[in-house]
Protein backbone atom coordinates (compact mmCIF):
# COMPACT_ATOMS: atom_id res chain seq x y z
CA UNK A 1 0.00 0.00 0.00
CA UNK A 2 2.93 2.14 0.95
CA UNK A 3 6.21 1.90 -0.33
CA UNK A 4 7.96 4.48 1.95
CA UNK A 5 8.69 4.06 5.31
CA UNK A 6 6.30 6.25 7.89
CA UNK A 7 4.89 5.91 11.41
CA UNK A 8 1.80 4.68 11.82
CA UNK A 9 -0.06 6.93 15.31
CA UNK A 10 -2.55 4.88 16.95
CA UNK A 11 -5.78 6.90 18.44
CA UNK A 12 -6.96 4.98 21.76
CA UNK A 13 -8.32 7.55 24.38
CA UNK A 14 -7.20 10.73 23.01
CA UNK A 15 -9.11 11.79 20.57
CA UNK A 16 -7.52 15.36 19.15
CA UNK A 17 -5.19 16.93 16.80
CA UNK A 18 -4.20 19.55 18.88
CA UNK A 19 -2.15 19.28 21.75
CA UNK A 20 -1.56 15.39 21.08
CA UNK A 21 1.76 14.62 23.06
CA UNK A 22 2.17 11.16 20.98
CA UNK A 23 0.49 12.21 17.58
CA UNK A 24 3.02 15.45 18.55
CA UNK A 25 6.13 13.10 18.44
CA UNK A 26 5.25 10.82 15.62
CA UNK A 27 4.82 13.31 13.33
CA UNK A 28 8.14 15.46 14.38
CA UNK A 29 9.84 12.07 13.56
CA UNK A 30 8.52 11.09 10.54
CA UNK A 31 6.03 11.09 7.81
CA UNK A 32 2.89 9.58 9.74
CA UNK A 33 -0.63 7.47 9.02
CA UNK A 34 -3.38 7.89 11.80
CA UNK A 35 -5.87 4.88 12.86
CA UNK A 36 -8.29 3.83 15.16
CA UNK A 37 -9.41 0.17 16.26
CA UNK A 38 -13.25 -0.21 17.57
CA UNK A 39 -11.72 -2.89 20.25
CA UNK A 40 -14.23 -6.23 19.58
CA UNK A 41 -13.08 -7.01 23.03
CA UNK A 42 -14.54 -4.44 24.69
CA UNK A 43 -17.78 -3.49 22.07
CA UNK A 44 -18.83 -7.09 22.48
CA UNK A 45 -19.23 -6.81 26.21
CA UNK A 46 -21.54 -3.46 25.58
CA UNK A 47 -25.05 -2.99 25.27
CA UNK A 48 -26.52 -2.19 22.10
CA UNK A 49 -28.16 1.37 24.07
CA UNK A 50 -24.56 2.02 25.25
CA UNK A 51 -23.95 6.01 24.60
CA UNK A 52 -20.19 6.28 24.32
CA UNK A 53 -19.80 4.39 20.99
CA UNK A 54 -21.58 7.45 19.31
CA UNK A 55 -19.57 9.56 20.81
CA UNK A 56 -16.34 8.24 19.94
CA UNK A 57 -18.02 7.65 16.51
CA UNK A 58 -18.48 11.32 15.47
CA UNK A 59 -14.94 12.41 17.23
CA UNK A 60 -13.25 9.92 14.81
CA UNK A 61 -15.48 11.80 12.17
CA UNK A 62 -14.00 14.89 13.23
CA UNK A 63 -10.69 13.85 13.06
CA UNK A 64 -10.74 12.46 9.50
CA UNK A 65 -12.52 15.36 8.26
CA UNK A 66 -9.86 17.29 9.37
CA UNK A 67 -7.30 14.92 8.00
CA UNK A 68 -8.58 15.52 4.52
CA UNK A 69 -7.59 19.29 4.69
CA UNK A 70 -4.20 17.21 4.28
CA UNK A 71 -5.17 14.92 1.41
CA UNK A 72 -4.70 12.17 4.83
CA UNK A 73 -6.95 10.07 6.02
CA UNK A 74 -8.13 7.59 9.27
CA UNK A 75 -7.67 4.46 8.85
CA UNK A 76 -10.64 2.67 10.77
CA UNK A 77 -11.17 -1.15 11.30
CA UNK A 78 -13.14 -3.64 14.19
CA UNK A 79 -10.98 -6.42 15.71
CA UNK A 80 -8.40 -7.44 18.03
CA UNK A 81 -5.79 -4.68 18.06
CA UNK A 82 -3.35 -7.24 19.63
CA UNK A 83 -3.66 -8.69 15.44
CA UNK A 84 -4.83 -5.52 13.68
CA UNK A 85 -2.22 -2.90 14.72
CA UNK A 86 0.99 -5.57 13.94
CA UNK A 87 -1.03 -6.24 10.45
CA UNK A 88 -1.39 -2.43 9.65
CA UNK A 89 1.68 -1.26 10.34
CA UNK A 90 3.05 -4.11 8.11
CA UNK A 91 0.51 -2.87 5.30
CA UNK A 92 1.46 0.69 5.69
CA UNK A 93 5.22 -0.05 6.10
CA UNK A 94 5.57 1.71 9.43
CA UNK A 95 8.57 0.85 11.46
CA UNK A 96 7.21 2.33 14.64
CA UNK A 97 3.71 2.57 15.93
CA UNK A 98 3.43 5.73 18.08
CA UNK A 99 0.49 5.71 20.94
CA UNK A 100 -0.35 7.57 24.27
CA UNK A 101 -0.27 5.63 27.44
CA UNK A 102 -3.26 3.67 29.10
CA UNK A 103 -2.71 2.62 32.78
CA UNK A 104 -6.06 0.50 33.07
CA UNK A 105 -4.96 -3.52 33.41
CA UNK A 106 -6.78 -4.29 30.55
CA UNK A 107 -4.94 -1.56 28.38
CA UNK A 108 -1.71 -2.32 29.85
CA UNK A 109 -1.64 -5.70 29.15
CA UNK A 110 -3.20 -4.98 25.71
CA UNK A 111 -0.11 -2.70 24.84
CA UNK A 112 2.53 -5.41 25.89
CA UNK A 113 0.61 -7.96 23.87
CA UNK A 114 1.25 -5.68 20.74
CA UNK A 115 4.95 -4.47 21.46
CA UNK A 116 5.89 -8.00 21.92
CA UNK A 117 4.13 -8.78 18.41
CA UNK A 118 5.67 -5.92 16.82
CA UNK A 119 9.17 -6.27 18.15
CA UNK A 120 9.00 -9.79 16.44
CA UNK A 121 8.87 -8.03 13.37
CA UNK A 122 11.96 -6.00 14.36
CA UNK A 123 9.09 -2.75 14.76
CA UNK A 124 8.61 -0.98 18.23
CA UNK A 125 5.76 0.06 20.02
CA UNK A 126 6.57 3.65 21.39
CA UNK A 127 4.04 4.91 23.89
CA UNK A 128 3.80 8.59 25.64
CA UNK A 129 1.76 9.88 28.72
CA UNK A 130 -0.67 12.35 27.63
CA UNK A 131 -4.14 12.08 29.40
CA UNK A 132 -2.76 12.90 33.10
CA UNK A 133 -0.34 15.22 34.38
CA UNK A 134 1.65 12.84 36.78
CA UNK A 135 1.17 9.13 35.81
CA UNK A 136 2.24 5.88 37.24
CA UNK A 137 4.78 6.70 40.05
CA UNK A 138 6.05 10.28 38.99
CA UNK A 139 4.50 11.31 42.43
CA UNK A 140 5.30 8.70 45.73
CA UNK A 141 6.17 9.74 49.86
CA UNK A 142 9.29 10.04 51.63
CA UNK A 143 9.27 6.03 51.64
CA UNK A 144 9.02 5.98 47.47
CA UNK A 145 5.40 4.70 47.61
CA UNK A 146 2.40 5.71 46.32
CA UNK A 147 0.25 8.25 48.38
CA UNK A 148 -3.18 6.65 49.97
CA UNK A 149 -4.49 9.53 50.96
CA UNK A 150 -5.61 12.62 48.78
CA UNK A 151 -4.32 15.54 50.50
CA UNK A 152 -1.23 14.42 51.20
CA UNK A 153 -1.22 13.43 47.34
CA UNK A 154 -2.48 16.49 46.57
CA UNK A 155 -0.02 19.17 48.00
CA UNK A 156 2.95 17.14 46.66
CA UNK A 157 1.42 16.92 42.81
CA UNK A 158 1.17 20.46 43.56
CA UNK A 159 4.87 21.64 44.71
CA UNK A 160 6.26 18.89 41.70
CA UNK A 161 3.68 20.82 39.09
CA UNK A 162 5.97 23.43 36.82
CA UNK A 163 5.26 24.71 33.37
CA UNK A 164 7.35 21.77 31.59
CA UNK A 165 4.30 19.74 32.54
CA UNK A 166 1.77 22.06 31.03
CA UNK A 167 3.51 23.02 28.01
CA UNK A 168 1.28 22.24 25.18
CA UNK A 169 2.50 19.72 22.24
CA UNK A 170 2.58 21.38 18.74
CA UNK A 171 0.84 18.50 17.02
CA UNK A 172 -1.08 20.72 14.77
CA UNK A 173 1.41 22.30 13.36
CA UNK A 174 2.64 19.26 12.42
CA UNK A 175 0.05 18.41 10.35
CA UNK A 176 1.47 19.01 7.27
CA UNK A 177 4.03 15.78 7.84
CA UNK A 178 0.36 13.20 7.73
CA UNK A 179 1.17 10.83 4.35
CA UNK A 180 -0.84 11.98 1.84
CA UNK A 181 -2.04 8.70 1.41
CA UNK A 182 -6.68 7.50 0.87
CA UNK A 183 -6.62 4.51 3.52
CA UNK A 184 -9.91 3.91 4.65
CA UNK A 185 -12.97 1.83 4.41
CA UNK A 186 -16.05 1.86 6.06
CA UNK A 187 -16.44 -1.95 6.44
CA UNK A 188 -15.82 -1.64 10.46
CA UNK A 189 -19.63 -0.04 10.79
CA UNK A 190 -21.48 -3.35 10.06
CA UNK A 191 -19.88 -4.32 13.15
CA UNK A 192 -20.61 -1.25 15.25
CA UNK A 193 -23.84 -0.68 13.59
CA UNK A 194 -26.02 -2.43 16.27
CA UNK A 195 -25.01 0.81 18.51
CA UNK A 196 -26.63 4.06 18.40
CA UNK A 197 -24.31 6.05 16.21
CA UNK A 198 -25.84 9.42 17.02
CA UNK A 199 -23.86 11.14 19.92
CA UNK A 200 -25.98 12.53 22.39
CA UNK A 201 -23.68 15.55 22.81
CA UNK A 202 -21.53 17.30 20.71
CA UNK A 203 -18.63 14.95 20.04
CA UNK A 204 -14.37 15.34 19.64
CA UNK A 205 -12.55 18.79 19.42
CA UNK A 206 -15.82 20.91 18.85
CA UNK A 207 -17.97 19.78 21.12
CA UNK A 208 -15.22 19.93 23.98
CA UNK A 209 -14.55 23.56 23.58
CA UNK A 210 -18.06 24.37 23.20
CA UNK A 211 -18.49 22.67 26.89
CA UNK A 212 -15.34 24.39 28.41
CA UNK A 213 -16.82 28.00 27.31
CA UNK A 214 -19.54 27.60 28.67
CA UNK A 215 -18.08 26.40 31.96
CA UNK A 216 -15.72 29.41 31.92
CA UNK A 217 -18.41 32.00 31.89
CA UNK A 218 -19.52 31.28 35.74
CA UNK A 219 -16.04 29.23 36.83
CA UNK A 220 -16.04 31.83 39.47
CA UNK A 221 -19.02 30.43 41.35
CA UNK A 222 -18.12 26.93 40.64
CA UNK A 223 -17.19 26.33 43.83
CA UNK A 224 -20.27 27.85 45.62
CA UNK A 225 -22.90 25.92 42.80
CA UNK A 226 -21.44 22.65 41.72
CA UNK A 227 -23.25 21.16 44.45
CA UNK A 228 -26.90 22.20 43.12
CA UNK A 229 -28.01 19.93 40.72
CA UNK A 230 -30.78 22.35 39.18
CA UNK A 231 -28.03 24.64 38.30
CA UNK A 232 -26.26 22.13 36.15
CA UNK A 233 -22.93 24.07 37.30
CA UNK A 234 -20.21 21.37 36.96
CA UNK A 235 -18.05 21.31 33.84
CA UNK A 236 -19.18 17.93 32.09
CA UNK A 237 -16.03 17.57 30.34
CA UNK A 238 -15.28 14.46 32.06
CA UNK A 239 -16.15 12.80 28.55
CA UNK A 240 -13.57 15.05 27.38
CA UNK A 241 -10.75 13.75 29.36
CA UNK A 242 -11.89 10.01 29.31
CA UNK A 243 -11.92 9.95 25.53
CA UNK A 244 -9.14 12.89 24.76
CA UNK A 245 -10.91 15.02 22.93
CA UNK A 246 -9.31 18.20 25.27
CA UNK A 247 -5.91 17.82 26.54
CA UNK A 248 -5.54 17.92 30.65
CA UNK A 249 -2.58 20.29 29.52
CA UNK A 250 -4.69 23.21 28.82
CA UNK A 251 -7.33 22.40 31.53
CA UNK A 252 -5.02 22.90 34.15
CA UNK A 253 -3.41 25.52 32.51
CA UNK A 254 -6.84 27.26 32.44
CA UNK A 255 -7.55 26.51 35.98
CA UNK A 256 -4.32 27.99 37.43
CA UNK A 257 -4.65 31.08 35.19
CA UNK A 258 -8.18 32.06 36.30
CA UNK A 259 -6.62 32.59 39.89
CA UNK A 260 -10.48 32.35 41.50
CA UNK A 261 -11.95 30.53 44.27
CA UNK A 262 -14.18 28.27 41.85
CA UNK A 263 -11.04 27.53 39.55
CA UNK A 264 -9.17 26.38 42.73
CA UNK A 265 -11.80 24.06 43.47
CA UNK A 266 -12.04 22.71 39.96
CA UNK A 267 -8.30 21.90 39.92
CA UNK A 268 -8.75 20.13 43.53
CA UNK A 269 -11.42 18.17 41.15
CA UNK A 270 -8.54 17.62 38.17
CA UNK A 271 -5.89 16.26 41.14
CA UNK A 272 -9.19 13.96 42.33
CA UNK A 273 -8.92 11.99 38.51
CA UNK A 274 -5.15 12.28 38.67
CA UNK A 275 -5.06 10.33 42.17
CA UNK A 276 -7.63 7.93 41.58
CA UNK A 277 -5.36 6.68 38.82
CA UNK A 278 -2.05 6.53 40.17
CA UNK A 279 -4.29 3.88 42.72
CA UNK A 280 -5.58 2.17 40.46
CA UNK A 281 -2.14 1.80 38.56
CA UNK A 282 -0.36 1.15 41.88
CA UNK A 283 -3.08 -0.69 43.22
CA UNK A 284 -5.03 -2.68 40.36
CA UNK A 285 -6.95 -5.12 42.45
CA UNK A 286 -8.91 -2.50 43.57
CA UNK A 287 -10.77 -3.03 40.30
CA UNK A 288 -12.60 -6.36 41.96
CA UNK A 289 -12.01 -6.18 45.32
CA UNK A 290 -12.17 -3.37 47.77
CA UNK A 291 -8.98 -1.18 48.80
CA UNK A 292 -9.48 -1.99 52.25
CA UNK A 293 -9.15 -5.73 52.08
CA UNK A 294 -10.64 -6.19 55.40
CA UNK A 295 -14.15 -5.38 53.77
CA UNK A 296 -13.76 -8.14 51.06
CA UNK A 297 -15.54 -10.78 53.74
CA UNK A 298 -18.48 -8.23 54.50
CA UNK A 299 -21.93 -10.55 53.74
CA UNK A 300 -23.70 -6.98 51.81
CA UNK A 301 -27.88 -8.11 51.50
CA UNK A 302 -27.83 -7.90 47.78
CA UNK A 303 -31.02 -7.87 47.98
CA UNK A 304 -31.96 -8.08 43.72
CA UNK A 305 -35.65 -6.87 43.92
CA UNK A 306 -34.32 -3.40 45.96
CA UNK A 307 -31.80 -3.46 43.47
CA UNK A 308 -33.94 -2.91 40.18
CA UNK A 309 -36.02 -0.06 42.01
CA UNK A 310 -32.68 1.35 42.55
CA UNK A 311 -31.26 1.05 38.68
CA UNK A 312 -35.08 2.19 37.42
CA UNK A 313 -35.46 5.19 39.84
CA UNK A 314 -38.13 3.39 41.81
CA UNK A 315 -36.88 3.76 45.22
CA UNK A 316 -39.67 6.23 47.04
CA UNK A 317 -36.61 8.73 47.56
CA UNK A 318 -37.37 11.40 45.40
CA UNK A 319 -33.82 12.79 45.00
CA UNK A 320 -32.52 9.00 44.46
CA UNK A 321 -35.02 8.44 41.95
CA UNK A 322 -34.32 11.83 39.74
CA UNK A 323 -30.39 10.79 40.20
CA UNK A 324 -31.11 7.25 38.34
CA UNK A 325 -33.83 8.79 35.78
CA UNK A 326 -31.59 11.23 34.71
CA UNK A 327 -28.66 8.55 34.63
CA UNK A 328 -30.79 6.13 32.39
CA UNK A 329 -32.36 9.03 29.75
CA UNK A 330 -29.28 11.03 28.90
CA UNK A 331 -26.06 9.29 30.33
CA UNK A 332 -25.32 11.87 32.94
CA UNK A 333 -25.60 12.64 35.92
CA UNK A 334 -24.96 15.17 38.64
CA UNK A 335 -22.29 14.57 40.74
CA UNK A 336 -23.38 15.42 44.28
CA UNK A 337 -26.44 13.05 43.00
CA UNK A 338 -23.70 10.52 42.18
CA UNK A 339 -22.92 10.24 45.87
CA UNK A 340 -26.30 10.58 47.12
CA UNK A 341 -27.27 7.54 45.10
CA UNK A 342 -24.04 5.55 45.60
CA UNK A 343 -24.64 5.99 49.54
CA UNK A 344 -27.84 4.76 49.50
CA UNK A 345 -27.02 1.99 47.49
CA UNK A 346 -24.29 0.63 49.97
CA UNK A 347 -25.96 2.38 53.15
CA UNK A 348 -29.28 2.03 52.82
CA UNK A 349 -29.76 -1.06 50.82
CA UNK A 350 -26.95 -3.22 52.07
CA UNK A 351 -25.82 -3.93 48.49
CA UNK A 352 -22.26 -4.49 47.24
CA UNK A 353 -20.40 -1.25 45.64
CA UNK A 354 -19.82 -3.36 42.53
CA UNK A 355 -23.20 -3.37 41.52
CA UNK A 356 -23.31 -0.13 41.30
CA UNK A 357 -20.34 0.46 39.73
CA UNK A 358 -20.66 -1.98 36.93
CA UNK A 359 -24.55 -0.21 36.42
CA UNK A 360 -22.89 2.94 36.29
CA UNK A 361 -20.15 1.79 33.47
CA UNK A 362 -22.41 0.88 31.26
CA UNK A 363 -24.99 4.04 31.37
CA UNK A 364 -22.32 6.85 31.95
CA UNK A 365 -21.21 8.71 28.83
CA UNK A 366 -18.27 10.09 30.67
CA UNK A 367 -17.51 6.67 32.39
CA UNK A 368 -13.88 5.87 33.54
CA UNK A 369 -12.49 2.78 35.34
CA UNK A 370 -10.38 4.81 37.55
CA UNK A 371 -12.80 7.54 38.85
CA UNK A 372 -16.08 5.75 38.91
CA UNK A 373 -13.64 2.88 40.67
CA UNK A 374 -12.20 5.70 43.36
CA UNK A 375 -15.35 7.05 43.95
CA UNK A 376 -17.58 4.42 44.45
CA UNK A 377 -15.37 2.75 47.02
CA UNK A 378 -15.06 6.30 48.39
CA UNK A 379 -18.57 6.26 48.97
CA UNK A 380 -19.02 2.83 50.78
CA UNK A 381 -16.37 3.00 52.44
CA UNK A 382 -14.49 0.62 51.34
CA UNK A 383 -11.34 2.59 49.40
CA UNK A 384 -7.85 4.52 50.39
CA UNK A 385 -9.07 7.85 51.69
CA UNK A 386 -12.36 6.86 52.12
CA UNK A 387 -15.52 8.45 54.12
CA UNK A 388 -15.63 6.78 57.15
CA UNK A 389 -18.26 4.12 57.53
CA UNK A 390 -20.60 6.21 60.63
CA UNK A 391 -20.56 8.65 57.82
CA UNK A 392 -23.98 8.32 55.83
CA UNK A 393 -25.64 10.73 53.49
CA UNK A 394 -29.31 11.44 54.63
CA UNK A 395 -31.17 11.05 51.11
CA UNK A 396 -34.09 13.58 53.16
CA UNK A 397 -31.36 15.89 54.23
CA UNK A 398 -29.26 15.70 51.19
CA UNK A 399 -32.47 16.49 48.78
CA UNK A 400 -33.94 19.24 51.34
CA UNK A 401 -30.08 21.03 51.31
CA UNK A 402 -28.88 20.81 47.41
CA UNK A 403 -32.48 20.82 45.62
CA UNK A 404 -34.82 22.77 48.12
CA UNK A 405 -37.61 23.69 45.43
CA UNK A 406 -37.40 20.16 44.04
CA UNK A 407 -36.67 21.39 40.59
CA UNK A 408 -34.50 18.75 39.76
CA UNK A 409 -36.45 16.25 41.07
CA UNK A 410 -39.62 17.53 39.28
CA UNK A 411 -38.07 17.62 36.16
CA UNK A 412 -36.26 14.22 36.05
CA UNK A 413 -39.42 12.24 38.35
CA UNK A 414 -42.61 14.31 36.45
CA UNK A 415 -45.30 12.56 38.53
CA UNK A 416 -43.87 14.59 41.55
CA UNK A 417 -44.27 18.08 39.71
CA UNK A 418 -47.53 18.79 41.68
CA UNK A 419 -45.95 18.52 44.77
CA UNK A 420 -45.68 21.61 47.32
CA UNK A 421 -41.90 22.31 48.85
CA UNK A 422 -42.83 21.02 51.38
CA UNK A 423 -43.92 17.74 49.93
CA UNK A 424 -41.67 16.79 47.24
CA UNK A 425 -38.34 15.47 49.14
CA UNK A 426 -40.44 12.89 50.96
CA UNK A 427 -43.81 12.08 49.73
CA UNK A 428 -44.27 9.26 51.74
CA UNK A 429 -44.18 11.79 54.84
CA UNK A 430 -47.59 13.79 53.47
CA UNK A 431 -51.27 13.28 54.76
CA UNK A 432 -52.45 15.01 51.51
CA UNK A 433 -51.06 14.57 48.08
CA UNK A 434 -52.29 15.36 44.45
CA UNK A 435 -51.48 11.64 43.60
CA UNK A 436 -51.26 7.99 45.11
CA UNK A 437 -48.53 6.21 46.77
CA UNK A 438 -48.12 2.59 45.54
CA UNK A 439 -49.97 4.07 42.00
CA UNK A 440 -48.57 7.18 40.85
CA UNK A 441 -45.14 6.87 42.77
CA UNK A 442 -43.69 4.22 45.10
CA UNK A 443 -43.39 4.43 48.57
CA UNK A 444 -40.08 3.92 50.37
CA UNK A 445 -38.42 0.44 49.69
CA UNK A 446 -36.83 0.50 53.09
CA UNK A 447 -36.55 3.05 56.27
CA UNK A 448 -33.28 5.26 55.97
CA UNK A 449 -32.73 5.42 59.84
CA UNK A 450 -33.11 1.46 60.49
CA UNK A 451 -30.88 0.69 57.15
CA UNK A 452 -27.63 2.91 58.58
CA UNK A 453 -28.36 1.50 61.76
CA UNK A 454 -28.00 -2.38 60.28
CA UNK A 455 -25.50 -0.88 58.03
CA UNK A 456 -23.30 0.12 60.78
CA UNK A 457 -23.31 -2.74 62.98
CA UNK A 458 -22.19 -4.56 59.11
CA UNK A 459 -19.44 -2.46 58.95
CA UNK A 460 -17.97 -1.99 62.54
CA UNK A 461 -17.41 -6.08 62.61
CA UNK A 462 -14.76 -5.42 59.99
CA UNK A 463 -13.57 -2.04 60.72
CA UNK A 464 -10.00 -2.80 61.60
Amino acid sequence: MNKQSCNLFWFRRDLRLIDNNGLYQSLKDNKTICCFIFDKIILQKLKSDDCRVGFIYNSLLEIKKKLKKFNADLIIEYGDPKILIPKIAKKVNANKVYANEDYEPYAISRDKAVEKKLKSSKKELILFKDHLIFAKQEILNKENKPYVVYTHYKNMWLSQLNETFLHECPSKKHLNNLLKLKLSSNTYLKHISKFNLKSIMPSGEIGALKRLKHFLKDIESYKKTRDFPELDQTSHLGVDLRFGTISIRKLVSIALEEKSVGSKTWLNELIWREFFSQILYNFPYVVKEPFRKQYSKIKYKNNKKWFEAWCNGETGYPIVDAGMRQLNSTGFMHNRVRMICASFLTKDLLIDWRWGERYLAEKLIDYELASNNGNWQWCASTGCDAQPYFRIFNPLLQSKKFDKKGIYIKKYVPELDKLSEKDIHAPYLSKTLPLTLGKDYPYPIVTHNIQVKLFKELFKKYKN
